[in-house]
């Protein structure tokens, strides 16, 4: 029997934030204004599973907004450089 993996993925476990690494491409199109529908259309997924992963971030930044959850982002060091 194949060992299964338990806990985060190594690359959430490294997140200051703890955002899984979909998550984290989420808050980067949020950081650029992106709407839910745009980040959907950018990522390829619906427009539901992105409004669950924007309530998942929001929640992991302990924010109340999508702007709060960008600036706590960014103090976290978890957004790219703006470009």
């Amino acid at each position: 029997m194949a060992r299964i993996p338990r806990g985060p993925a190594p690359a959430t476990r490294d997140n200051a934030a703890g955002l899984t690494e979909r998550q984290s491409e989420v808050v980067q199109l949020l950081a650029l204004g992106m709407t839910n529908a745009e980040t959907a259309g950018q990522l390829v997924l619906s427009v539901r599973t992105v409004d669950s992963h924007v309530a998942a971030a929001l929640a992991k930044l302990g924010a109340r907004t999508r702007k709060e959850a960008v600036a706590r982002a960014r103090d976290l060091g978890v957004l790219d450089p703006p470009r």
